[in-house]
């Protein structure tokens, strides 16, 4: 079962943070259709977020397809996302663990690192729409 972190210096609300989290374990397997998401009451429990919070996140994510609400007993992983080749997934990650040891030798941290590749994502999202 997946287990919520939030950051409050991210400037990703709350919600996002919520889905982003949920996408990102289908897309590399740790969860599959069919399990399950923490209940509301365990989120707000675990992360003290208002309720309504946590039910936009699965809200959203019902919307895309990803998750299935089913009365009473909870909510489910619907279906799978493609995934990374596991041979370019080692490879990627070696190469940007590389690269985080070198931006942490140049001092950055958590967020200045979030920033970077945020800004490099939106960079290499105008490029590909030129």
């Amino acid at each position: 079962m997946i287990e919520f972190r939030l950051s409050s210096r991210s400037g990703v609300p709350t919600y996002l943070q919520l889905v982003h989290q949920v996408r990102q374990s289908v897309r590399l397997g740790v969860l599959q259709p069919g399990d399950q998401l923490p209940t509301v009451k365990a989120v707000v429990a675990s992360l003290a977020i208002n309720p309504n919070t946590v039910l936009k996140a699965y809200r959203e994510l019902d919307r895309e397809g990803l998750v299935e609400a089913r009365p009473g007993q909870g909510t489910f992983i619907s279906r799978a996302l493609p995934p990374t080749p596991p041979g370019d997934y080692t490879r990627l990650q070696a190469a940007l663990l590389a690269w985080l040891r070198q931006a942490r030798a140049a001092g950055l941290d958590d967020d200045d690192v979030a920033a970077l590749v945020a800004a490099t994502l939106g960079a290499a999202a105008a490029e590909e729409a030129a």
